[in-house]
């Protein structure tokens, strides 16, 4: 699915560089053994005080979403951001919107020919995690480890993301984790506009049937494409943004934080804001 008014435009290579923020460090570390929780509370952080075990998960009501869309107000801390367009029924493609459970949207996606990746990746890489999960987690497009793999974030950017969700207190089983894209672009590319109108209708049925309680971006476009929105991720993260009703976080791919140190510190401040929006939702 596609926001309204068509898909942002892809942005061009290197465009998660832009000049990070003043205040530096390095909460999260990239593979190794090392002591991320020491790491985090030497910039300051406080992450065993701040967090709350996951409350178990509880089934969600079946598909269709209520009508009732009214975005929850954010936290006290948190300004409010986007509040994304419904998106016109006429972009989702009744093969795609009609798929009954998320086993049929991947068998669906390991199929596709909407667009021409089809035909130079390996594997399609649908999504995987939870199916009633309270927290989902959205990427880009798969890199070379996924595609040959078949798996959402297993290469060294998915080591770092898997330490990401721990740092909030959950494991990566609690969560659902998928892709704008489910075709590998040739040589980890941007995505052409075109492509992301071929295959965002399948994370939309996807979030359409996990029905999370907060919805946390990683990237650039992932960010745009949800929110129909051409506006930076620096422009777009710190607030709370609305998917259809549900909260979304923006924050930094975990690639980005592998060539960009500095980042780490906003990203931990990002699903630290991602955990409180789900505390809240979930009354923890």
């Amino acid at each position: 699915m596609t926001p309204l008014g068509g898909p942002p435009a892809a942005a061009p290579a290197g465009s998660e560089s832009a000049p990070p923020p003043a205040s530096g460090g390095e909460p999260f570390a990239a593979g190794g053994s090392s002591d991320w929780r020491a790491a985090l509370r030497a910039t300051g952080a406080t992450p065993d005080a701040a967090q709350k075990p996951a409350k178990p998960v509880t089934p969600r009501r079946a598909f269709p979403p209520p009508a009732d869309d009214a975005p929850a107000p954010p936290p006290g801390d948190a300004p409010a951001g986007i509040v994304a367009a419904a998106t016109p029924e006429a972009l989702i493609p009744p093969s795609i919107a009609e798929l009954p459970d998320l086993a049929a949207i991947a068998a669906s996606a390991r199929d596709c020919t909407r667009c021409p990746l089809y035909a130079t990746a390996h594997n399609a890489v649908p999504g995987e995690g939870n199916p009633n999960a309270d927290l989902m987690i959205v990427g880009e497009a798969p890199g070379a480890t996924e595609d040959e793999t078949g798996r959402p974030f297993v290469g060294e950017s998915g080591q770092l993301l898997t330490k990401i969700i721990e740092a909030i207190n959950l494991k990566r089983d609690d969560v659902f984790i998928a892709n704008v894209i489910k075709h590998r672009p040739p040589a980890n590319r941007n995505p052409k506009p075109d492509e992301i109108i071929a295959c965002s209708p399948y994370l939309l049925r996807q979030i359409e049937l996990v029905r999370p309680k907060v919805i946390l971006t990683v990237g650039n476009f992932a960010a745009q494409t949800l929110l129909g929105t051409k506006e930076s991720l620096g422009k777009l993260r710190g607030q709370v943004h609305q998917y259809h009703g549900v909260p979304l976080i923006v924050t930094y791919h975990p690639a980005a934080l592998l060539r960009n140190p500095a980042w780490k510190r906003p990203t931990w401040e990002d699903v630290q804001l991602a955990r409180r929006v789900l505390d809240r939702a979930t009354g923890a």
